[in-house]
């Protein structure tokens, strides 16, 4: 069914219209004032609405992270890297203010939660489009530095389905192979806790359920599915050892990329070590 845009979502935000009430007008000055004057293209096409309010940098990774799960400041701060913090908050204001989160206290702590609006869940479809066409025509811009580790574990601590891993208990060990070459931390751990999953940068000292040795560009290949853990195994660039209840089939516990089946254009070979 064919949603009717509301005369209040019309105006929602529409700057200097006379049709605002005044108090509306005031708060929108407000936002103006704490976070910058609104991106405008002072045009009417629901395209260049929707980007003046999704078109700034990291605004649609923020976007992708609230609607992977993450809530709280510093969960979506991690999945985004390099953003500080006083443009992240910027960002969630801008966002708040446009009716696409929640901001919610912390019931008994400090600090907030951000939860996704309908206008918010509504981006999913758009956003999965988004990403089969990287996949399709983007590719070509990838290079080593995009291939960070820390990014790749967050995504698959994402990925663990606790429900499909029995016992109380699971550690999940991986080593790359490439980052201890280079002396740089080559150890990350996943520990599983009845449906609780945490990513671990030091020994959590717990005994060892599977163990992956591999480097980062392997792993990323087969969990997103550019080739299979058949296959990197055959060819010696991926080991799994572990218990056999687990190792038999890691897709059960170890969710694969959304984008797993998507078509996809190949990786640039060789990769390029900077940015064009």
């Amino acid at each position: 069914m064919k949603k009717t845009t509301t005369q209040s979502e019309v105006r929602h935000f529409t700057f200097c219209r006379p049709s605002i009430p005044t108090s509306e007008f005031e708060v929108h000055l407000g936002q103006i004032r704490a976070w910058g004057r609104p991106m405008s293209y002072k045009q009417f096409c629901p395209i260049a609405k929707a980007t003046e309010i999704l078109g700034e940098r990291w605004t649609i990774l923020i976007v992708r992270e609230i609607l992977m799960g993450a809530s709280r400041f510093t969960e979506i701060q991690r999945g985004l890297g390099d953003i500080s913090p006083a443009l992240l908050t910027n960002r969630l204001k801008a966002l708040e203010a446009n009716n696409m989160v929640i901001k919610r206290k912390i019931p008994g702590q400090r600090g907030f939660e951000y939860f996704p609006t309908e206008a918010t869940e509504n981006l999913l479809p758009v956003l999965v489009s988004l990403g089969e066409w990287g996949l399709t025509w983007a590719r070509h811009t990838l290079w080593e530095g995009d291939f960070d580790v820390e990014f790749l574990m967050r995504y698959l601590e994402r990925s663990v389905d606790p429900e499909k891993i029995p016992g109380k208990e699971t550690v999940v060990l991986f080593k790359f192979k490439d980052l201890a070459e280079l002396q740089e931390q080559s150890d990350f751990w996943l520990l599983v806790e009845g449906n609780d999953v945490q990513l671990c940068l030091k020994d959590p000292g717990r005994d060892i359920s599977v163990y992956f040795n591999c480097t980062v560009r392997t792993m990323h290949d087969v969990w997103m599915g550019d080739r299979t853990y058949k296959e990197a195994i055959a060819a010696g660039d991926l080991i799994v050892e572990g218990e056999p209840g687990l190792t038999r089939n890691i897709r059960s516990w170890l969710r694969p990329s959304l984008f797993e089946e998507t078509q996809r254009a190949p990786i640039p070979d060789p990769l390029p070590t900077a940015i064009a």
